[in-house]
């Protein structure tokens, strides 16, 4: 019979790291965003307007899973809502509980939120890797403990499987975005000497975090055109580089970091960072210099990463979402990632669900007329 306990508070949670370090270390195809160091990090930066909500499920006398939750005030059009969700945050594609055994953890965990006294408004898995790791599971824990979900698609990722060789993946691109490539490589060459350098860190004792490269990804971050968003999608945003580089420094420690730097005559162009973990790459962040844009520095980079996967037998490469016009002429397919919501019975809750139903059937209606148009 499982039972469920529950961590409200980061000194508790301090207790439990050892665990949550061998639950991710059971969990399969875990991501570095699973990781307890990638949650203290992120709640030691950004978890000051969020309530901790960590439900520890036991079987017996063993702990068997971790369902990480957290409430968060967001702004919506119905005002503000309190949302029970997952601490991802936008940052990776994909969530999931923490362990071996997700769905016991799931039931366990939704059952015990059931019959939790309720400081949330909605409840809103998000980051669900429905046809892949989850296999349904999401939804069905749900429906079981009487939360009835609301299906949604959260985002896209494109992603390249590596499940056959370099030359057969390579030769299932266009022609025209191959030869796209093989510009991008001249051009470069014409400039000097090109070189491409992947750094993969090895989880060592006291292993350098080679700060060094990771300044020269802060310092082409500054340059890129993405530093002009008023967003934290660059390395170098001031909301959130403080963050990055305290991340970086525990994904060191855990082996899940790489950076890949591209250089034409010794300087460097363009670079990608990436978390690792068990051979999935996980694109973060990437940049480069637009003095170079000419010769598509960023997209050679890319090709050099990629064909560097195939030879060291990654199992795949998550480019990451957004930004996919430039992503899928890479990608073996575009995942999807979902959200399953449950409203509960209150005004704004049912007043949210109401707008999302009708945000759904306009968006359904529009893509019908742009369809019959064609």
């Amino acid at each position: 019979m499982s039972h469920v306990t529950e961590i409200k508070t980061f000194d508790e949670l301090v207790g439990h790291r050892l665990v949550w370090r061998k639950l991710w270390g059971e969990t399969p195809n875990a991501s570095f965003f699973q990781s307890y160091e990638w949650f203290e990090t992120y709640w030691q930066h950004f978890g000051e307007d969020q309530t901790l909500r960590v439900l520890v499920v036991h079987s017996c006398d063993e702990v068997i899973g971790l369902l990480p939750l957290v409430v968060r005030i967001e702004r919506t059009r119905v005002g503000p809502v309190r949302v029970l969700t997952y601490p991802l945050h936008d940052w990776g594609s994909f969530y999931s509980p923490i362990g071996k055994n997700p769905t016991a953890t799931l039931l366990a965990g939704l059952r015990y939120v059931k019959e939790s006294s309720r400081d949330w408004d909605i409840l809103d898995l998000r980051w669900v890797d429905r046809f892949g790791q989850d296999r349904m599971r999401t939804p069905t824990a749900m429906r079981q403990v009487g939360f009835e979900p609301s299906e949604q698609v959260w985002m896209q990722s494109a992603i390249v499987s590596i499940d056959e060789s370099w030359e057969s993946y390579w030769a299932s691109r266009t022609s025209k975005f191959r030869n796209n490539i093989r510009r991008a490589e001249k051009r470069l060459a014409a400039m000097g000497k090109v070189e491409f350098h992947r750094y993969r860190f090895q989880g060592e004792p006291d292993e350098d975090p080679r700060w060094d490269l990771y300044e020269i990804c802060h310092n082409l971050s500054l340059r890129g055109w993405q530093s002009k968003q008023d967003k934290g999608k660059t390395l170098a945003h001031p909301e959130v580089a403080a963050f990055l580089r305290d991340v970086h420094e525990r994904a060191v420690a855990l082996g899940c970091a790489e950076i890949n730097i591209l250089t034409v005559n010794g300087e460097p162009v363009a670079f990608a960072y990436n978390y690792v973990n068990s051979g999935r790459v996980f694109g973060l962040r990437t940049a480069y210099d637009p003095a170079y844009a000419g010769a598509s520095p960023g997209a050679y980079l890319r090709f050099c990463m990629i064909r560097d996967s195939f030879d060291r037998g990654d199992r795949e490469v998550n480019l990451g979402p957004g930004y996919l016009e430039s992503k899928k002429h890479w990608a073996t397919e575009l995942r999807y990632s979902y959200r399953y919501t449950y409203f509960p019975g209150s005004p704004r809750a049912q007043l949210l669900r109401l707008k999302r139903l009708w945000d759904n059937r306009f968006r359904s209606a529009e893509h019908l007329a742009k369809m019959r148009a064609i």
